[in-house]
């Protein structure tokens, strides 16, 4: 099951979101396997910073710049000359798209729409992946997982943003990119990601050590709610898997959900158990229901299917695993040692590099 990362040496890899919490363990990974890395995205979203505490900039080039710019990033790309577009940038917090549902649809779909003006205008390009979420399909709270021919319409701002991303990436593939030498396009749709280094608001695992560092109780707002939770590691590898095997062969292009297998899909409230159990001798959770509170989905499961008989991409890690590897990193650098150190090992550990 592990992924062999030689394809992606010397290969130019241009990434949308680089400072966020996933972009950069994925430019650490492409970094780790020899790739050119560019990166354009906004300053790094919280303080303190993953991209930050692992100096990550020091590694690639890094281009802050907005997505809703598109004659800047139209430039960034045409300088960069990728091989490879991974699309990551994007706001991404359902309670901060109902404060802000303009702003979110501008970061969201027309980001989008200026990456691929960007791609478009930039013939270096092989492979382009737009990253959206398990979160556009219309969720009927059933029990059983989405597949990529579901319907598409995400409730609140955010995930109907990202919907709107895929049907976006779906009409300049077929109205733009529809000839033999253009780029293979694909949209990949991924779980609820955690992992080490991220401070994120109102994400569960940076609330659960937030509450742990200040000796109080851990705070659920949907403790009930079922997610498809996943180590950061398992969706990148599915992104840079999709990346490599439709810039090889194009018939592999398309619409990808990356998400757990079955057991590891649990509720808020199990997860927050499993993390506390992992980190020992902290506080227990209690459930927290708002009034009034933003809508967000009860139930959401994804059908991976797909990607394991096409591209022959699974799960490497359950979801206990995951918490250890988790309070693994947090206690590593709780204990003054440098975050790319963790980081690294972790992303040598996942890929057997």
């Amino acid at each position: 099951m592990k992924m062999d990362l030689s394809f992606y040496k010397n290969k130019r890899v241009f990434i949308t979101g680089h400072t966020g919490f996933k972009g950069t363990w994925l430019s650490r990974i492409l970094i780790l396997a020899g790739a050119e890395v560019t990166g354009y995205a906004l300053e790094p979203p919280t303080e303190p910073s993953l991209f930050c505490l692992t100096n990550t900039d020091s590694q690639m080039k890094s281009i802050i710049g907005d997505v809703r710019n598109g004659e800047n990033l139209k430039k960034a790309m045409l300088f960069a000359k990728p091989n490879i577009v991974l699309h990551l940038a994007a706001q991404p917090i359902v309670r901060t798209s109902y404060k802000d549902p303009a702003g979110t649809y501008e970061s969201n779909v027309m980001g989008t729409v200026n990456v691929l003006e960007a791609v478009r205008a930039a013939d270096s390009v092989k492979s382009f992946v737009n990253v959206t979420t398990d979160k556009v399909y219309l969720n009927k709270e059933w029990a059983w997982g989405y597949r990529e021919n579901e319907e598409l319409c995400g409730f609140d701002p955010y995930s109907n943003s990202k919907s709107c991303s895929e049907l976006v990436t779906y009409s300049y593939k077929n109205s733009f990119f529809n000839t033999d030498d253009s780029p293979a396009i694909s949209t990949a749709r991924s779980g609820n990601v955690i992992g080490g280094g991220d401070y994120a608001m109102d994400r569960i695992i940076p609330d659960c050590i937030r509450a742990i560092e200040e000796g109080k109780e851990i705070i659920l707002r949907n403790p009930n709610s079922t997610r498809p939770y996943q180590h950061v590691l398992e969706c990148l590898r599915g992104y840079l898997t999709l990346a490599k095997a439709q810039y090889e062969d194009k018939t592999f292009s398309g619409s990808y959900n990356f998400g757990p297998d079955d057991e590891s899909c649990v509720t808020t409230g199990q997860l927050a158990t499993l993390f506390c159990e992992s980190w020992g001798n902290c506080a227990s959770w209690k459930n927290v229901s708002e009034k009034n509170a933003p809508h967000e989905a009860n139930f959401l499961k994804l059908d991976c299917s797909k990607a394991k008989s096409a591209l022959g991409w699974h799960p490497q890690w359950t979801i206990g695993k995951a918490i250890e590897k988790i309070v693994e990193w947090e206690k590593s650098v709780k204990d003054g040692n440098p975050a790319a150190n963790i980081t690294d090992m972790q992303i040598t550990e996942y890929f057997g590099v």
